[in-house]
């Protein structure tokens, strides 16, 4: 997979949990997290296959992966503005590690330092799970 992203290099966890504790409302963290989606490289339509379709998120979502250097390299997209910025969240965590990084991450600490998830829809909260389980499972098959 020749593809860059920005995710897990110049955005980091860490840079997102410093930006959204800037902002004093939901209103302006969601987009603050929909201007996130903006940068997620788009993924070719020839991945945006059944193959590459998560289940469990009431979008379409699609994740691939590839190793490089030791490291796994994910590839997401989604046809929703908000669930592309959730993608960006959780592969600012993820993305350029290595699967034992994958395993070892705290993701709930993560998503519980930005308040997330209580602010979620019950079936955005379901997808975001499921984009953090498709990641951990490809880590640990790695």
């Amino acid at each position: 997979m020749s593809f860059e992203s920005p995710f897990g290099k110049s955005i980091t966890s860490e840079d997102i949990v410093d930006t959204l504790s800037f902002f004093d409302d939901w209103e302006e963290r969601y987009k603050y997290i929909i201007d996130l989606g903006k940068e997620l490289p788009a993924m070719d339509d020839a991945k945006k296959t059944d193959d590459y379709l998560l289940r469990g998120c009431q979008s379409q979502v699609w994740i691939d992966s590839s190793a490089e250097n030791g490291a796994l390299v994910f590839e997401a997209d989604s046809d929703a503005h908000i669930v592309r910025g959730l993608l960006g969240m959780v592969l600012a965590a993820f993305n350029y590690k290595t699967p034992a990084e994958i395993i070892a991450f705290d993701v709930d600490e993560y998503f519980s330092q930005v308040d997330l998830v209580k602010h979620l829809s019950p079936t955005r909260g379901n997808g975001l799970r499921a984009m953090v389980q498709k990641i951990k499972d490809t880590a640990a098959a790695a």
